[in-house]
């Protein structure tokens, strides 16, 4: 998981990587990318089982020196030849998670060391935990999801159209004869008289739309709407320390809590 500040509370990473720096030797990972749980020496180890950190290394950060680092205990089995820099995975070295001892060395031609790649000249820390560090648990107040550049589909669709034609004059007049007429023949004195105008008044509007509806066609509709696609970008997240509000941004959602350290700056 990495992780974008929006906020300056935090300060800057690289500073405090380089302090770190100036106090260790070497710094062993438990996870890639200098994530998880770490070891620091200053001198040789002949065995990590007695500092609970036996094949557990998968990232190395190197600030002097050159150290020998060995699979099994006592400098044997496998070993690679790390330099000054920053190693964020020990994969493809024969040495992830299967680090046994380490020691400083001053001459590589002694022996033959596994090819190591070069390392960066610096640990891209950012947000990660670093040695010794004590981490707390902080409260996440809110939760919003940020997504990328919405996305526009339009498709055609073809559909039929009925055109209404001018009102049908002739059947009008005929409908309201023959409306007429009926309405004549129901009832007798005034009763007749309105059933005869009531039947015209009908008749004329039926006649009047017969044959109306003669126009039909089909045309091509364009429509288009607009979504997102994907996951979200990135995660604002407000989270609580203390009674102090901080705001992270983070490539993974977190869950009802997320790590820090004294200061409130989050840590993986």
């Amino acid at each position: 998981m990495s992780w974008r500040m929006k906020s300056a509370l935090f300060g800057c990473g690289l500073a405090l990587a380089m302090q770190a720096a100036e106090a260790t030797q070497i710094t062993f990972y438990e996870g890639e990318g200098f994530r998880g749980r770490a070891f620091t020496t200053d001198r040789r180890v002949e065995n990590f089982k007695d500092f609970g950190f036996n094949d557990r290394a998968s990232s190395v950060v190197v600030d002097s020196g050159r150290w020998e680092v060995c699979e099994d205990s006592r400098y044997t089995g496998h070993c690679v030849l790390l330099r000054p820099g920053a190693y964020d995975s020990l994969s493809g070295m024969g040495v992830n998670n299967r680090v046994t001892s380490v020691r400083l060395v001053s001459d590589d031609g002694r022996r033959d060391y596994a090819d190591a790649p070069p390392p960066r000249p610096y640990a891209d820390y950012e947000w990660r935990r670093r040695p010794n560090e004590r981490v707390y648990q902080a409260h996440v107040t809110s939760v919003r999801a940020v997504m990328g550049p919405e996305e526009r589909h339009c498709w055609v669709d073809r559909e039929q159209v009925r055109e209404r034609g001018n009102p049908n004059v002739g059947g009008a007049i005929a409908g309201a004869i023959i409306g007429g007429v009926i309405g004549h023949q129901i009832g007798s004195g005034s009763g007749r008289d309105i059933a005869t105008v009531g039947g015209a008044v009908v008749g004329g509007a039926v006649g009047s739309n017969v044959n109306r509806d003669h126009d039909r066609y089909t045309r091509d509709i364009r429509r288009c709407e607009t979504s997102y696609d994907g996951p979200p970008d990135y995660w604002d997240v407000t989270y609580d320390y203390h009674g102090v509000e901080h705001y992270v941004q983070m490539t993974d959602p977190p869950g009802n809590t997320i790590l820090v350290n004294r200061d409130g700056e989050p840590r993986q």
